[in-house]
């Protein structure tokens, strides 16, 4: 368990630099950032702000140029890559802008992936995939494919497929992007629940204002800083 008094998860001076020589750019510029255990904070700055990059890091994609990234005080640049691939399947999940799932199999099998994927038996994958297609609101669209559901369920069954392992942590990229208005809200709604009453800590990319209101705190990037953090309410 993660001791109350250690952040679950802390940036120490982060930079990210891509490429070498007078082709280099500098994505990230010393960033330091706290996020603890049950947080819920959203990340907003225009693009090539570096906010896309600083998820990537935290989701453990990638790597930082120098600075700490400590998980549970563990710092994760130590690691190899297989222990952070361990680190990623153990405590992280992931929902993104285009749902990514497999179209030629049903929502049930979908959300069952990352217990295939640890060697989970059949009647365990089968029961916790129903549970989270359930804590989503799906209960009885196990059977279909991607193609006879709607955008919003479709994300349902992405964020099923993202809690099924029981993370510490979710990483959304954007999650709302390709819904509309009112299935945005929803989502987000599903979100804050999530956080709420499983104690989920949410991290997400988001352009959208009225998105970005569900989170407890706002973090703007802006050339490779963080330009400013906002708090928001207590989501609804």
């Amino acid at each position: 368990m993660n001791d109350a008094a250690t952040p679950l998860i802390e940036l120490q001076k982060i930079t990210k630099v891509y490429g070498s020589g007078t082709a280099s750019f500098q994505a990230l510029r010393g960033v330091d950032l706290s996020i603890t255990q049950g947080d819920f904070v959203a990340v907003m700055g225009p693009s090539g702000s570096g906010k896309s990059t600083v998820m990537n890091i935290l989701g453990c994609l990638d790597v930082p140029t120098s600075g700490s990234y400590l998980f549970q005080g563990v710092p994760v640049e130590q690691l190899d890559r297989n222990q952070r691939a361990l680190l990623r399947r153990t405590y992280l999940g992931f929902i993104f802008q285009g749902f990514n799932l497999l179209s030629r199999t049903t929502a049930q099998e979908n959300v069952e992936l990352p217990l295939l994927y640890r060697g989970e038996k059949l009647a365990a994958r089968h029961q916790a995939a129903q549970t989270a297609l359930e804590s989503v609101g799906l209960e009885g669209f196990g059977h279909h494919t991607p193609a006879e559901l709607s955008g919003g369920q479709q994300q349902r069954v992405a964020i099923a497929r993202a809690i099924v392992t029981r993370p510490q942590v979710l990483l959304a990229d954007e999650p709302t992007g390709n819904l509309d208005s009112k299935t945005s809200h929803e989502i987000m709604q599903l979100m804050a629940a999530l956080n709420k009453d499983m104690g989920i800590t949410v991290l997400m990319v988001t352009h959208e204002p009225d998105m970005a209101e569900y989170a407890r705190r706002v973090i703007h990037f802006r050339d490779g800083c963080v330009e400013r953090l906002q708090h928001n309410g207590e989501p609804d």
